[in-house]
C-alpha cells in the first residue's frame, strides 16, 4: 500500500510541474509575440479625412470624429447611441496596432496566472503519512 500512495504522490507531482510548465510556456509565448507584434505594428487608422496639426503634431481626422456624424447618431438614436459607438470603436481599437500588442501581453498574463493559481492549489486528497509511520515505529 506505501508504494501505491507514493506513485499517487508522484503523479500529483508530475501534475503540478505540467501545470506549471504549461504556465510558463504560455508566458513565455504570449509575451514574445505581444513584443513582436509591438515591434512590427504602426498606428494605423482606418479611414482619415484629414490631419489637423497641434502643436507641431500631424492627428488624423476620422469620420467619426465629424460634428455631422456624432449629430446625426444622436438625432437616429440618442445619447445611447452615441456612447454605443464610441465603446465598439475602442473595442475595435483593441485588436489594431500597437493595442493589439498589450491586448496579447494582458490576455497571456492573465491566462497564465490562471495556470499558476490552478498548479498551486491541485491538492493531493491523500491522508498524511506520519500515521503510517507511526505505526511501523512501534510508537503509536
Amino acid at each position: 500500500m506505501g508504494k501505491n500512495r507514493r506513485n499517487m504522490k508522484l503523479k500529483i507531482a508530475n501534475r503540478k510541474a505540467g501545470l506549471y510548465l504549461i504556465a510558463a510556456t504560455i508566458l513565455l509565448v504570449g509575451l514574445g509575440s505581444a513584443l513582436v507584434i509591438y515591434l512590427t505594428a504602426g498606428n494605423d487608422s482606418g479611414r482619415v479625412l484629414g490631419y489637423e496639426i497641434i502643436g507641431g503634431h500631424a492627428y488624423p481626422i476620422s469620420p467619426e470624429d465629424s460634428k455631422m456624424y456624432r449629430h446625426d447618431l444622436e438625432l437616429y438614436g440618442g445619447k445611447w447611441n452615441v456612447m454605443a459607438d464610441e465603446f465598439m470603436g475602442w473595442l475595435a481599437g483593441l485588436w489594431q496596432g500597437k493595442s493589439l500588442a498589450f491586448t496579447v501581453a494582458w490576455g497571456t498574463i492573465f491566462l497564465s496566472l490562471g495556470f499558476f493559481f490552478v498548479a498551486r492549489h491541485v491538492r493531493s486528497d491523500l491522508p498524511s503519512d506520519a500515521g503510517e509511520e507511526n505505526k511501523r515505529s512501534g510508537t503509536v
